[in-house]
């Protein structure tokens, strides 16, 4: 679906990147190679400007990180019901952002019923748990049926296929996330599912860098690896011990299980946040955090490994100690 430009016209690569869709947040980032600002520089200018083995502006991405990561524990040890409005925002934008990134594909997808069915979902899960998310899900679709439903027919199917798709990636599989924190122990169980989660991105990431040969899925990630997905599970099955001990008060082993449920998730995930992008042409959902690309970039393993949090932190919590 992406269109490759010739290279006598690097202004359009510039202001793809960078163009405001009017609504105050930035277009999905493109990318084309052969467009790529290294072309025509001497070898050593090349070398100069070549990014990371990972892609990134790593001083950027570790400010931006340690930034997140301050806000989240903040929230969470002051209120957690502070920490819910963070992830209502931060799901708020993420919609914003899906619905810019489906619009490549010509998909408009109602964003008045998916932005209000996020804050129902949220206190739904909340309050009330997983048959109330269900019903504000199913809610929420209906309301996209009801909304496109008063606009031209032309397109109408895939708009409103594309609201339902927005109303359950993210904000159906963040429900998910909003369960954990709603319990007695919940500051402990968002530790448990955060913490393990940046153990996959993390290990993920360390092992690609120093070791990474073997491609897990070239056509989808190319900079995905088999050792970096060896480096996930092993860090993830650290981080899950000791937190499941230490936050928790459970038998360690569990965690090393959890752990590795979490690394499977998180990497499927990632496949396929990145199966979606490639798909629609873009780099990034967007590029408000530097070295990140946008928050959907940042939630796109931890949407899908908190429903296996959720389960297993469930059972276990209907067990004895």
């Amino acid at each position: 679906m992406m269109t490759t430009d010739s290279p006598s016209q690097p202004e359009d690569h510039a202001s793809a990147e960078h163009a405001d869709d009017g609504d105050g947040l930035l277009e999905p980032v493109t990318y084309d190679p052969a467009l790529d600002d290294v072309a025509g520089l001497p070898p050593e200018k090349v070398i100069e400007k070549r990014p990371s083995r990972a892609g990134r502006n790593l001083p950027a991405a570790i400010g931006v990180g340690v930034g997140l990561g301050i806000v989240i524990i903040a929230t969470l040890l002051i209120r957690k019901e502070s920490f819910l409005v963070v992830v209502v925002l931060a799901v708020g934008v993420a919609i914003w952002e899906m619905r810019g990134a489906l619009r490549h594909a010509g998909v408009h997808a109602p964003i008045v019923p998916a932005l209000a069915g996020s804050v129902g979902m949220a206190w739904a899960a909340y309050e009330h748990g997983p048959g109330a998310l269900t019903v504000a899900w199913a809610l929420t679709c209906l309301a996209v049926v009801l909304w496109r439903g008063t606009g031209r027919l032309d397109g109408a199917g895939r708009d409103v296929l594309g609201g339902m798709f927005v109303a359950t990636y993210p904000t159906f599989l963040v429900g998910f996330a909003v369960m954990l924190l709603s319990a007695e122990d919940g500051v402990g169980r968002m530790f448990v599912f955060l913490i393990t989660t940046v153990c996959s991105d993390v290990g993920g990431y360390a092992a690609g860098v120093l070791f990474g040969k073997h491609p897990m899925a070239p056509t989808i990630s190319p900079k995905k690896s088999w050792e970096g997905f060896a480096g996930s599970v092993l860090l993830c099955m650290v981080g899950g011990a000791l937190t499941v001990h230490f936050f928790l008060g459970h038998a360690w082993v569990i965690g090393v299980l959890l752990g590795v449920g979490v690394a499977v998730a998180a990497t499927v995930g990632d496949l396929m946040e990145s199966l979606i992008k490639r798909d629609l042409g873009i780099k990034d959902m967007s590029n408000i955090l530097p070295g990140h690309g946008g928050i959907m970039d940042r939630l796109d393993s931890l949407v899908v490994v908190a429903p296996i949090v959720w389960a297993v932190l469930t059972l276990l919590a209907a067990q004895p100690s």
